[in-house]
């Protein structure tokens, strides 16, 4: 397996779900990482040898053609030291984590091992050039598994032919060790909000807090908890986010976190969970806020509206409308019997559709087909 990052968010927390299901299954894993981290030991724990070895990692800062020469220079010597090193383990199959790694597909075709790649993107509403230069070394795949219908419809909109090697498997998750129980709160209580996920501008964090401040505005009791960190190239937007929460409307009502082990802890200290991405292919926390039995208020993009039924299950807003956001939020607030009934149902329906036991049984059964 060859994975893109050292770290513990999304992607990487539904990699250690499929070595845990793959080492169950009889396969022998073995985990490659560009740098190490707190990732690696929870690999060893689920089950994988780890392995820690440089290679490129395809980052949107990288697409621009200066940058991009340095990339396929690093990417050519990464590609042939990767191909020695799949012939030397004797590799049955490579499972590739994520479409940022170019590389790993060519050297599996060179080694001659067959190639599963897990995606995790939705890069659908970037240019058509840019979609096709990303999603082209699938076509080296013999096995395209994508994490929802949104992601499988944008790799196949450049090269249909991907079509027929794209399998859809939904996340699976195990919930929290004891069963949550229902946040007590009456009209007019202090509104504990949560966003837990990467501060980037995808994320929706900016308008998490334009949200909090019209919420504020109205005179309305609210606190917002962000949990999470930002990607290496992007520590500006972090500072933004902490000089918009250090302005007066918002003072003290706002928390940096940064990265939060306990995802379950915090999840359960909220009275709302906010999911605001502006691009979402296909949504951790919405999932895991609906297995913590919290409601949930979410945009309507891409996965999300996969996971997120309107006015059943959680409620959804437009990207990017910080009013329309406050105004889900004032929603919950106002009716909190409501608010209680949507995070209700949203457990059965998290409990039945993105189930540990059912995505190891599909992500075993894809890598089976490999080989």
């Amino acid at each position: 397996m060859a994975h893109p990052s050292p770290d513990l968010y999304g992607s990487d927390l539904q990699m250690l779900e499929s070595v845990t299901a793959l080492a169950d299954a009889g396969w022998q894993v073995s985990l490659v990482m560009p740098s190490d981290g707190p990732l690696a030991p929870r690999a060893v724990a689920a089950g994988a040898q780890v392995h820690v070895a440089q290679f490129p990692v395809l980052r949107k800062a990288l697409l621009h053609p200066r940058r991009l020469v340095g990339f396929v220079a690093a990417a050519a010597r990464a590609t042939w030291s990767a191909r020695r090193w799949l012939r030397e383990a004797g590799a049955d199959a490579l499972y590739i984590n994520t479409l940022t790694l170019p590389t790993w597909v060519l050297a599996g075709r060179l080694a001659k091992v067959p190639v599963l790649v897990h995606v995790h993107e939705a890069e659908q509403d970037a240019a058509l050039v840019v979609r096709a230069g990303l999603t082209a070394p699938l076509l080296g795949a013999q096995r395209v598994v994508a994490n929802s219908q949104a992601a499988a419809r944008a790799l196949v909109r450049p090269f249909g032919p991907l079509a027929r090697r794209t399998h859809v498997v939904y996340n699976g998750f195990d919930g929290p060790a004891a069963p949550p129980s229902a946040p007590v709160r009456e009209p007019g209580d202090r509104l504990h909000l949560v966003l837990v996920g990467r501060l980037s501008p995808r994320k929706g964090s900016d308008v998490a807090l334009a949200a909090v401040a019209r919420l504020v505005a109205d005179g309305r009791d609210v606190r917002l908890d962000l949990a999470g960190t930002a990607f290496a190239g992007y520590e500006w937007f972090a500072d933004e986010l902490a000089e918009r929460a250090a302005q007066p409307d918002l003072a003290g009502r706002v928390r940096l976190l940064g990265y939060v082990a306990d995802r379950w802890g915090t999840l359960a200290g909220a009275d709302v969970v906010l999911v605001p991405s502006r691009v979402e292919p296909f949504g951790n926390t919405a999932v895991e806020a609906m297995l913590a039995a919290r409601p949930v208020v979410a945009c309507a993009t891409q996965g999300l509206v996969e996971i997120i039924t309107d006015g059943t299950n959680g409620l959804l807003v437009p990207p990017g409308d910080a009013e329309a956001l406050a105004g889900a939020v004032a929603r919950l607030a106002d009716d909190p019997s409501f608010a209680a009934g949507l995070a209700t149902d949203a457990r059965a329906e998290a409990l039945r559709r993105f189930g540990l036991a059912r995505y190891a049984r599909e992500i075993t059964a894809q890598v089976d087909a490999l080989v």
